[in-house]
């Protein structure tokens, strides 16, 4: 699998971005991801999303357990959907479908932070691999 993760908005608090980096390294293992982060949803390329499956993390988006998570993940391997946009921190962006972290309001990096660490707890579900919180 291949992601992309846009967080769009202010700049994010180094902890976020240290935590983020870190999932980052252990994802490495399970999947293709990458992170970046624009003031401006303007500069966003794209042309390069039409290619992507694209999902909006929205506090209206649908709630997801973390098992829910892994099962999506699964469907898309079956289906032969490998390359994932995941937007977050724009709703205006037309995607595919929107995901809820939350129904709270939170900051962009700890929103961020808080899919990383689902999207990492969902393949270690995948794998059969014990997580420790």
């Amino acid at each position: 699998m291949n992601y992309k993760v846009y967080a769009t908005g202010n700049k994010i608090e180094k902890f976020y971005s240290d935590a983020i980096k870190e999932y980052e390294k252990r994802l490495r293992r399970f999947c293709n991801i990458t992170f970046s982060n624009y003031k401006n949803f303007q500069k966003l390329y794209f042309q390069e999303m039409d290619k992507y499956y694209k999902i909006v993390i929205s506090p209206t988006g649908k709630s997801l357990s973390s098992e829910e998570l892994a099962e999506k993940i699964k469907a898309f391997e079956l289906t032969g959907i490998t390359d994932i946009l995941i937007i977050i921190g724009n709703e205006e962006i037309h995607c595919n479908e929107a995901i809820s972290i939350s129904s709270m309001k939170m900051s962009l990096g700890l929103t961020s932070t808080i899919f990383f660490e689902q999207l990492y707890r969902a393949y270690k579900i995948l794998n059969n691999e014990p997580y420790h919180k």
